[in-house]
Protein backbone atom coordinates (compact mmCIF):
# COMPACT_ATOMS: atom_id res chain seq x y z
CA UNK A 1 0.00 0.00 0.00
CA UNK A 2 1.04 3.33 -0.88
CA UNK A 3 2.27 5.46 1.88
CA UNK A 4 0.47 8.99 1.58
CA UNK A 5 2.90 11.75 2.62
CA UNK A 6 1.13 14.43 5.67
CA UNK A 7 2.30 18.01 4.89
CA UNK A 8 3.12 19.87 7.65
CA UNK A 9 2.66 23.26 7.59
CA UNK A 10 5.27 25.67 9.64
CA UNK A 11 4.45 28.88 11.36
CA UNK A 12 7.41 30.86 10.92
CA UNK A 13 8.50 33.74 14.05
CA UNK A 14 6.35 37.12 13.14
CA UNK A 15 9.80 38.88 12.30
CA UNK A 16 10.41 35.76 9.05
CA UNK A 17 6.75 36.23 8.16
CA UNK A 18 6.87 39.72 7.31
CA UNK A 19 10.03 39.88 5.93
CA UNK A 20 8.39 40.60 2.05
CA UNK A 21 7.41 44.54 2.49
CA UNK A 22 3.80 45.04 2.94
CA UNK A 23 2.57 47.98 1.30
CA UNK A 24 0.23 50.95 2.34
CA UNK A 25 -1.40 54.00 1.35
CA UNK A 26 0.19 55.59 4.54
CA UNK A 27 2.24 54.77 7.41
CA UNK A 28 2.16 56.80 10.69
CA UNK A 29 4.65 56.56 13.08
CA UNK A 30 3.07 56.97 16.91
CA UNK A 31 -0.01 56.12 18.23
CA UNK A 32 -0.66 58.42 20.60
CA UNK A 33 -3.11 61.02 20.58
CA UNK A 34 -2.19 62.73 17.24
CA UNK A 35 -1.44 59.52 15.77
CA UNK A 36 -4.41 57.41 16.42
CA UNK A 37 -6.80 60.24 15.53
CA UNK A 38 -4.83 60.30 12.20
CA UNK A 39 -5.24 56.58 11.47
CA UNK A 40 -8.73 56.84 12.23
CA UNK A 41 -9.43 60.07 9.94
CA UNK A 42 -7.41 57.93 6.97
CA UNK A 43 -9.01 54.85 7.17
CA UNK A 44 -12.66 56.30 7.18
CA UNK A 45 -11.36 57.94 4.47
CA UNK A 46 -10.74 54.38 2.62
CA UNK A 47 -6.94 54.83 2.92
CA UNK A 48 -4.95 51.61 3.40
CA UNK A 49 -3.13 52.59 6.95
CA UNK A 50 -0.86 51.09 9.14
CA UNK A 51 0.12 52.62 12.46
CA UNK A 52 3.26 51.55 14.36
CA UNK A 53 3.14 51.84 17.82
CA UNK A 54 6.63 51.11 19.94
CA UNK A 55 4.65 50.51 23.54
CA UNK A 56 0.89 50.02 24.04
CA UNK A 57 -2.28 51.92 23.34
CA UNK A 58 -2.92 53.44 25.30
CA UNK A 59 0.49 53.46 27.30
CA UNK A 60 2.23 55.69 29.81
CA UNK A 61 5.51 56.45 28.58
CA UNK A 62 4.61 59.40 26.68
CA UNK A 63 2.47 62.68 26.45
CA UNK A 64 -1.43 61.57 26.72
CA UNK A 65 -1.89 59.43 29.90
CA UNK A 66 -2.87 60.71 33.24
CA UNK A 67 -6.83 59.98 33.12
CA UNK A 68 -8.08 63.96 31.33
CA UNK A 69 -6.58 66.54 29.47
CA UNK A 70 -8.23 70.54 29.47
CA UNK A 71 -9.56 71.53 26.49
CA UNK A 72 -10.71 74.97 26.20
CA UNK A 73 -11.39 77.99 23.72
CA UNK A 74 -10.07 81.44 25.46
CA UNK A 75 -6.60 80.66 23.97
CA UNK A 76 -4.05 82.82 25.36
CA UNK A 77 -1.22 81.86 23.44
CA UNK A 78 -2.45 83.17 20.62
CA UNK A 79 -6.17 83.86 18.63
CA UNK A 80 -5.00 81.77 16.02
CA UNK A 81 -5.66 78.34 17.82
CA UNK A 82 -9.20 79.26 18.49
CA UNK A 83 -10.70 77.93 14.82
CA UNK A 84 -8.77 75.25 15.56
CA UNK A 85 -9.61 74.54 18.79
CA UNK A 86 -13.73 74.93 17.89
CA UNK A 87 -12.92 71.82 14.97
CA UNK A 88 -11.28 69.76 17.46
CA UNK A 89 -14.32 70.33 19.65
CA UNK A 90 -16.75 69.56 17.19
CA UNK A 91 -14.90 66.28 15.97
CA UNK A 92 -14.54 65.17 20.27
CA UNK A 93 -18.69 65.31 19.62
CA UNK A 94 -18.66 63.03 16.67
CA UNK A 95 -15.98 60.77 17.67
CA UNK A 96 -17.92 60.15 21.02
CA UNK A 97 -20.95 59.43 19.47
CA UNK A 98 -19.71 57.01 17.04
CA UNK A 99 -17.86 55.26 19.95
CA UNK A 100 -20.97 55.15 22.10
CA UNK A 101 -19.13 56.69 24.65
CA UNK A 102 -18.81 60.67 26.84
CA UNK A 103 -15.33 62.23 26.02
CA UNK A 104 -15.72 65.60 26.36
CA UNK A 105 -16.67 66.99 29.83
CA UNK A 106 -18.00 70.77 29.81
CA UNK A 107 -17.35 72.25 32.87
CA UNK A 108 -16.12 75.78 31.97
CA UNK A 109 -13.15 76.99 32.45
CA UNK A 110 -11.10 79.79 33.87
CA UNK A 111 -7.88 81.66 33.24
CA UNK A 112 -6.55 83.83 36.32
CA UNK A 113 -3.95 86.00 36.28
CA UNK A 114 -3.71 89.71 37.55
CA UNK A 115 -4.92 92.24 35.01
CA UNK A 116 -1.83 92.87 33.13
CA UNK A 117 -0.34 89.45 33.08
CA UNK A 118 -0.09 87.73 29.19
CA UNK A 119 -2.32 85.14 30.42
CA UNK A 120 -5.41 87.08 31.40
CA UNK A 121 -4.66 89.24 28.50
CA UNK A 122 -4.22 87.01 25.96
CA UNK A 123 -7.63 85.06 26.90
CA UNK A 124 -9.44 88.02 26.67
CA UNK A 125 -8.20 88.88 23.27
CA UNK A 126 -8.73 85.17 22.06
CA UNK A 127 -12.48 85.65 22.97
CA UNK A 128 -13.17 89.25 21.69
CA UNK A 129 -11.04 88.47 18.22
CA UNK A 130 -13.83 85.34 17.93
CA UNK A 131 -16.83 86.28 19.65
CA UNK A 132 -16.48 83.63 22.18
CA UNK A 133 -18.84 84.16 24.97
CA UNK A 134 -16.92 85.26 28.17
CA UNK A 135 -17.34 86.58 31.11
CA UNK A 136 -14.96 88.87 33.32
CA UNK A 137 -15.11 88.18 37.25
CA UNK A 138 -13.05 89.45 40.79
CA UNK A 139 -11.48 86.81 42.58
CA UNK A 140 -13.88 87.29 44.82
CA UNK A 141 -16.69 86.74 42.90
CA UNK A 142 -14.87 83.32 40.85
CA UNK A 143 -14.41 82.21 45.07
CA UNK A 144 -18.31 82.67 45.55
CA UNK A 145 -19.51 81.09 42.55
CA UNK A 146 -16.79 78.01 42.29
CA UNK A 147 -16.31 77.44 45.96
CA UNK A 148 -13.82 74.76 45.69
CA UNK A 149 -11.93 77.77 44.56
CA UNK A 150 -9.76 80.17 46.57
CA UNK A 151 -8.02 82.89 44.22
CA UNK A 152 -5.73 85.58 45.41
CA UNK A 153 -7.07 88.91 45.38
CA UNK A 154 -5.38 90.69 42.99
CA UNK A 155 -6.05 87.61 40.54
CA UNK A 156 -9.31 88.26 37.53
CA UNK A 157 -10.54 85.31 36.16
CA UNK A 158 -11.88 85.06 32.57
CA UNK A 159 -14.58 82.19 32.46
CA UNK A 160 -15.42 80.95 29.07
CA UNK A 161 -18.43 78.09 29.33
CA UNK A 162 -17.18 75.58 26.51
CA UNK A 163 -13.95 74.80 28.68
CA UNK A 164 -13.62 71.00 29.81
CA UNK A 165 -11.92 68.29 29.79
CA UNK A 166 -11.40 65.14 27.55
CA UNK A 167 -10.72 61.73 28.63
CA UNK A 168 -7.76 61.39 26.84
CA UNK A 169 -6.73 58.07 27.17
CA UNK A 170 -10.43 56.67 26.50
CA UNK A 171 -10.38 58.90 23.61
CA UNK A 172 -7.26 57.38 22.41
CA UNK A 173 -8.95 53.73 22.48
CA UNK A 174 -11.89 55.10 21.16
CA UNK A 175 -10.00 56.55 17.84
CA UNK A 176 -8.06 53.02 17.45
CA UNK A 177 -11.41 50.87 17.43
CA UNK A 178 -12.70 53.21 15.53
CA UNK A 179 -10.12 53.00 13.16
CA UNK A 180 -9.76 48.93 13.35
CA UNK A 181 -13.52 49.35 12.24
CA UNK A 182 -12.70 51.39 9.29
CA UNK A 183 -10.22 48.75 8.25
CA UNK A 184 -6.58 50.62 9.82
CA UNK A 185 -3.78 47.92 10.80
CA UNK A 186 -2.26 49.01 14.23
CA UNK A 187 0.59 47.17 15.40
CA UNK A 188 1.78 47.41 18.86
CA UNK A 189 5.09 46.98 20.41
CA UNK A 190 6.84 47.37 17.61
CA UNK A 191 10.03 49.14 17.07
CA UNK A 192 10.56 51.88 14.17
CA UNK A 193 14.39 51.65 13.27
CA UNK A 194 15.23 53.61 10.39
CA UNK A 195 13.27 55.24 7.23
CA UNK A 196 13.74 56.45 4.54
CA UNK A 197 12.25 57.85 0.86
CA UNK A 198 12.47 55.31 -1.72
CA UNK A 199 13.41 56.19 -5.24
CA UNK A 200 10.69 57.19 -7.53
CA UNK A 201 8.23 58.14 -4.61
CA UNK A 202 7.13 56.71 -1.61
CA UNK A 203 9.10 55.61 1.71
CA UNK A 204 9.99 52.18 3.40
CA UNK A 205 9.99 51.74 6.56
CA UNK A 206 12.18 49.45 8.98
CA UNK A 207 11.02 47.72 12.42
CA UNK A 208 12.02 45.55 14.64
CA UNK A 209 9.17 42.47 13.39
CA UNK A 210 9.26 43.51 9.31
CA UNK A 211 9.33 46.32 6.56
CA UNK A 212 6.67 48.37 4.76
CA UNK A 213 6.46 50.79 1.81
CA UNK A 214 3.83 53.13 1.37
CA UNK A 215 2.95 56.48 -0.45
CA UNK A 216 3.53 58.76 2.59
CA UNK A 217 4.91 58.73 6.05
CA UNK A 218 3.48 60.74 8.72
CA UNK A 219 6.12 60.98 12.11
CA UNK A 220 3.46 61.47 15.20
CA UNK A 221 5.93 59.68 17.78
CA UNK A 222 5.42 62.75 20.55
CA UNK A 223 9.01 62.80 22.53
CA UNK A 224 10.87 60.34 20.23
CA UNK A 225 9.89 63.01 17.17
CA UNK A 226 13.67 65.00 17.42
CA UNK A 227 15.39 60.67 17.37
CA UNK A 228 13.34 59.85 14.21
CA UNK A 229 13.71 62.79 12.09
CA UNK A 230 17.14 64.49 12.37
CA UNK A 231 15.83 67.68 11.35
CA UNK A 232 14.30 68.01 14.23
CA UNK A 233 16.15 67.39 17.02
CA UNK A 234 17.35 70.85 18.25
CA UNK A 235 13.27 71.86 17.52
CA UNK A 236 11.66 69.42 18.84
CA UNK A 237 12.80 68.91 23.12
CA UNK A 238 11.47 66.49 25.12
CA UNK A 239 10.99 68.27 28.83
CA UNK A 240 9.97 65.77 32.04
CA UNK A 241 6.56 67.45 33.70
CA UNK A 242 4.92 65.66 36.22
CA UNK A 243 0.76 65.37 37.76
CA UNK A 244 -0.30 65.16 41.21
CA UNK A 245 -3.51 64.02 42.79
CA UNK A 246 -4.78 65.39 45.80
CA UNK A 247 -7.86 64.49 47.88
CA UNK A 248 -9.74 67.65 49.16
CA UNK A 249 -11.17 67.91 52.65
CA UNK A 250 -14.20 68.37 50.46
CA UNK A 251 -14.71 66.40 47.46
CA UNK A 252 -17.75 67.98 46.93
CA UNK A 253 -16.69 71.00 45.65
CA UNK A 254 -14.73 69.49 42.99
CA UNK A 255 -16.87 67.80 41.21
CA UNK A 256 -16.88 68.75 36.98
CA UNK A 257 -20.74 70.10 37.69
CA UNK A 258 -19.46 72.56 40.24
CA UNK A 259 -15.52 73.01 39.32
CA UNK A 260 -14.27 74.39 36.54
CA UNK A 261 -10.88 73.56 34.50
CA UNK A 262 -8.42 76.52 35.64
CA UNK A 263 -5.29 78.08 34.54
CA UNK A 264 -3.90 79.79 37.29
CA UNK A 265 -0.72 82.23 37.74
CA UNK A 266 1.26 81.44 40.60
CA UNK A 267 4.99 82.36 42.25
CA UNK A 268 6.53 79.23 40.55
CA UNK A 269 4.55 79.38 37.18
CA UNK A 270 1.17 78.40 35.68
CA UNK A 271 -0.46 75.81 37.21
CA UNK A 272 -3.62 74.15 35.74
CA UNK A 273 -6.14 71.95 37.58
CA UNK A 274 -9.04 69.88 36.28
CA UNK A 275 -11.96 68.15 38.86
CA UNK A 276 -12.00 64.90 40.46
CA UNK A 277 -13.20 62.19 37.66
CA UNK A 278 -12.12 58.92 36.98
CA UNK A 279 -9.60 58.59 39.60
CA UNK A 280 -9.46 60.15 43.69
CA UNK A 281 -7.89 63.59 43.68
CA UNK A 282 -8.11 67.02 42.30
CA UNK A 283 -5.28 66.99 39.36
CA UNK A 284 -2.91 69.62 39.52
CA UNK A 285 -0.02 70.18 37.06
CA UNK A 286 2.79 73.07 37.11
CA UNK A 287 3.98 73.83 33.45
CA UNK A 288 7.76 73.18 32.92
CA UNK A 289 7.50 71.23 36.17
CA UNK A 290 11.37 71.57 37.11
CA UNK A 291 12.62 72.31 33.91
CA UNK A 292 14.37 69.09 33.19
CA UNK A 293 14.83 68.62 29.37
CA UNK A 294 16.92 65.83 27.50
CA UNK A 295 15.97 62.74 25.56
CA UNK A 296 12.83 60.76 26.31
CA UNK A 297 15.02 57.94 27.15
CA UNK A 298 17.01 59.61 29.71
CA UNK A 299 14.32 61.34 30.94
CA UNK A 300 13.23 59.63 34.82
CA UNK A 301 9.91 58.46 35.61
CA UNK A 302 10.40 58.14 39.18
CA UNK A 303 8.65 60.84 41.35
CA UNK A 304 9.66 61.75 44.94
CA UNK A 305 8.96 64.70 47.20
CA UNK A 306 10.59 66.90 45.39
CA UNK A 307 8.38 66.73 42.48
CA UNK A 308 5.39 66.75 45.18
CA UNK A 309 5.86 69.97 46.62
CA UNK A 310 5.24 72.07 44.04
CA UNK A 311 2.60 70.79 43.10
CA UNK A 312 1.03 70.51 46.85
CA UNK A 313 1.79 74.36 46.65
CA UNK A 314 -0.48 74.88 44.39
CA UNK A 315 -3.11 73.22 45.54
CA UNK A 316 -2.40 75.45 48.77
CA UNK A 317 -2.54 78.35 47.14
CA UNK A 318 -5.60 78.45 44.80
CA UNK A 319 -8.40 75.78 45.93
CA UNK A 320 -10.57 75.50 49.10
CA UNK A 321 -8.50 72.60 51.46
CA UNK A 322 -6.96 70.79 48.39
CA UNK A 323 -3.78 69.86 49.94
CA UNK A 324 -4.86 66.88 51.23
CA UNK A 325 -3.51 62.96 51.23
CA UNK A 326 -1.52 62.58 48.04
CA UNK A 327 -3.40 60.11 45.82
CA UNK A 328 -1.23 59.60 43.15
CA UNK A 329 1.83 61.23 41.15
CA UNK A 330 2.22 60.50 37.35
CA UNK A 331 5.20 61.61 35.09
CA UNK A 332 4.83 62.83 31.08
CA UNK A 333 6.39 64.19 28.42
CA UNK A 334 6.29 67.70 27.05
CA UNK A 335 8.17 68.00 23.66
CA UNK A 336 8.88 72.08 23.70
CA UNK A 337 9.48 73.91 20.12
CA UNK A 338 11.78 77.10 19.74
CA UNK A 339 8.44 79.43 20.15
CA UNK A 340 6.08 77.02 21.77
CA UNK A 341 3.86 76.56 18.89
CA UNK A 342 3.37 73.28 16.95
CA UNK A 343 4.95 71.72 13.46
CA UNK A 344 2.54 70.58 11.20
CA UNK A 345 4.68 69.98 8.30
CA UNK A 346 6.00 68.06 5.24
CA UNK A 347 10.39 67.74 5.05
CA UNK A 348 11.38 70.91 3.22
CA UNK A 349 11.68 68.69 -0.36
CA UNK A 350 9.64 65.41 0.76
CA UNK A 351 6.20 66.12 0.79
CA UNK A 352 5.36 62.49 1.28
CA UNK A 353 7.17 62.80 4.91
CA UNK A 354 4.62 64.62 7.24
CA UNK A 355 5.73 65.18 10.86
CA UNK A 356 3.35 66.04 13.87
CA UNK A 357 3.49 68.25 16.91
CA UNK A 358 5.56 68.10 18.91
CA UNK A 359 2.89 70.28 21.29
CA UNK A 360 4.68 72.07 23.68
CA UNK A 361 2.34 71.00 26.65
CA UNK A 362 -0.87 72.47 24.97
CA UNK A 363 -1.64 70.27 22.13
CA UNK A 364 -3.52 66.81 22.88
CA UNK A 365 -7.38 68.49 23.12
CA UNK A 366 -6.21 69.64 19.51
CA UNK A 367 -6.10 65.73 18.76
CA UNK A 368 -9.24 65.06 16.87
CA UNK A 369 -8.31 68.21 14.26
CA UNK A 370 -5.08 67.60 13.75
CA UNK A 371 -6.29 63.80 12.92
CA UNK A 372 -7.94 65.43 10.52
CA UNK A 373 -5.19 68.01 9.02
CA UNK A 374 -2.62 65.12 8.87
CA UNK A 375 -4.89 62.92 7.10
CA UNK A 376 -5.79 65.73 4.01
CA UNK A 377 -1.70 66.43 4.00
CA UNK A 378 -1.09 62.67 3.51
CA UNK A 379 -4.23 62.41 0.95
CA UNK A 380 -4.69 65.39 -0.96
CA UNK A 381 -1.16 67.73 -0.01
CA UNK A 382 -3.11 69.99 0.75
CA UNK A 383 -5.52 71.00 4.21
CA UNK A 384 -8.30 73.81 4.42
CA UNK A 385 -7.16 74.64 8.07
CA UNK A 386 -4.73 77.90 8.10
CA UNK A 387 -1.33 75.91 9.62
CA UNK A 388 0.52 79.23 8.94
CA UNK A 389 1.45 79.16 12.84
CA UNK A 390 3.40 75.75 12.40
CA UNK A 391 5.46 75.69 9.81
CA UNK A 392 9.29 74.91 9.40
CA UNK A 393 9.97 77.61 7.67
CA UNK A 394 9.60 79.91 10.19
CA UNK A 395 12.57 78.32 12.27
CA UNK A 396 14.92 78.84 8.63
CA UNK A 397 13.53 82.58 9.26
CA UNK A 398 14.13 82.77 12.57
CA UNK A 399 17.84 81.36 11.76
CA UNK A 400 18.45 83.74 9.04
CA UNK A 401 17.56 86.81 10.81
Amino acid sequence: MAMRRRLVLTRLPEPERRRVAETYDTIVIGVGGMGAAACYHLARRGSRVLGLERFDVPHNRGSSHGTTRIIRLAYFENPAYVPLARRALELWKETEKAFGEQLYFRTGGIDAAPEDHYVFRGALESCRAHDLPHKVLSAEDANRRFPGYRLPAMHLALYQADGGFIASERAILAHVTLAHAAGARIHCRERVLEWQPVAGGGVRVATDRGSYEAGRLIVSAGAWVGELVPQLRTLAVPERQVLGWFQPAEPKLFRPDVFPVVIAVGNDGLYYATPIWGVPGLKIGLYHHRGESGPAEGLSREVGPEDEAPLRAGARSFFKDADGPLMAMKTCLFTNTPDGHFIIDALPGHPEIIVASPCSGHGYKFASAIGEILADLARDGKTRADMSLFGLGRFAEQAAG
